[in-house]
């Protein structure tokens, strides 16, 4: 039967609960596997795992449990090795890579940041920043509204002009936040977003984090800024022994 991997840690790490248990219906039994100093959080693999809500917090929940006794390498939802032996073969050949990893991730967790415009207070602004646009707004507004190419033109430019402030916006929150923060991890764009970004904080100083936060939400009142965590760090660890099913490297758990 295939191995289902939650997570890795230290071989040190203090043990789970006992009849713990993960994804699966019904839930399997969580167990670890060792190889050297590291420690592989697995259960068997049931056939035909897909990503609903059960299993998504069956993996969170593992992960929440193992983490409360210290840092562990958090795998994507849906991470599947071939067998147990294939586990600890990875372990033992990339020992060096996560003992560092686990080092440099304690006392570490993850926020994941996105934003959007909130779309009249984005145009009210690049109307208000832009004196060619409102000089042509006022133009279309004498005539009756404009004919159609001066309304093409100027619907092209307010879109260009709002593309320009998605980025420029992107790149004041990045500016902002990142010095809060121990990493950064910029996520796959999507459809939406003009910020989607992943920031890795000290637990024991994440509120001098969430507080830049809010500066950002105060002095953009035109951006939609949504917060996610902490998160254990998902996007600042590598593919780990199992390549999940149906995912990208480094695209989280798929519950954010």
């Amino acid at each position: 039967m295939s191995t289902y991997v939650y997570g890795i840690t230290a071989r040190s790490h203090p043990a789970l609960p006992e009849g713990m248990t993960g994804v699966g219906e019904p839930p399997l039994p969580v167990r670890i596997l060792t190889a050297g100093e590291l420690a592989a959080v697995v259960s068997d693999s049931p056939e035909g795992l897909r990503p609903k809500r059960r299993d998504l917090l069956a993996h969170q929940n593992v992960l929440a449990e193992a983490g409360a006794g210290g840092c562990v390498l958090p795998m994507r939802f849906g991470s599947v090795a071939d067998d147990d032996a294939a586990v600890t073969q990875v372990l033992t050949e990339r020992a060096d890579h996560y003992q560092d990893r686990l080092r440099e991730l304690d006392g570490k967790v993850e926020y994941n940041i996105k934003a959007t415009h909130v779309e009249d207070a984005v145009l009210h602004q690049v109307m208000a920043e832009n004196a060619e646009l409102r000089s042509l707004a006022e133009a279309n507004r004498r005539s009756g509204g404009g004919n159609y190419d001066d309304k093409i033109r100027l619907g092209e430019m307010v879109a260009h002009a709002v593309k320009n402030k998605e980025a420029e916006d992107a790149a004041e929150v990045h500016a902002a936040l990142a010095p809060a923060a121990a990493a950064v991890s910029v996520g796959p764009e999507s459809t939406g977003w003009l910020v989607n970004v992943s920031f890795l904080v000290d637990r024991d100083t994440a509120e001098h984090f969430l507080a830049a936060v809010e500066q950002v939400r105060t002095g953009h009142p035109h951006l939609d800024l949504r917060v996610n965590g902490p998160l254990p760090p998902y996007s600042f660890v590598e593919p780990g022994p199992a390549e999940p099913a149906g995912s990208t490297a480094g695209a989280g758990t798929g519950a954010q």
